[in-house]
């Protein structure tokens, strides 16, 4: 089985979730990605929500909420993404930058719009009462 290694920032006002689509997709996903050769969790989380979101994640705030495994959209069957989530303050508006096309806050009406590992993200930020 191959792993794609994954960091995203969780994000929740009002019992939505921040999500994200890229130019090209169609399916919303919470905002992060792949880890650099050598990054920390806190470095490539700073790295990858500056460069999609145009906002400053400040270091030392990453408060974990979890690892999460699905199936890799539009992979190959057992190509999995592996997603750690954190929650975080940052600095600066939201702003979709580089290859993000649209900010969603998203709930659980939206789960069709979303990514196999993000359904699960969605499923357990419910099942503790973060969204609705």
């Amino acid at each position: 089985m191959t792993e794609i290694d994954k960091i995203a920032l969780i994000e929740i006002k009002e019992h939505k979730i921040l999500s994200t689509k890229s130019i090209g997709r169609t399916k919303y996903y919470i905002p992060g990605g792949k880890r650099e050769k050598n990054e920390t969790d806190e470095q490539t989380l700073i790295r990858e929500i500056k460069e999609e979101l145009s906002v400053d994640v400040i270091p030392g705030t990453l408060e974990y909420v979890g690892t999460f495994k699905a199936q890799s959209d539009g992979a190959k069957d057992g190509v999995l993404v592996k997603m750690t989530c954190y929650k975080a303050k940052y600095k600066g508006d939201l702003t979709a930058n580089s290859e993000i096309e649209e900010i969603k806050w998203l709930n659980l009406k939206d789960i069709d719009l979303i990514s196999e590992v993000d359904k699960i993200i969605f499923g357990h930020l419910a099942e503790i009462g973060e969204i609705n």
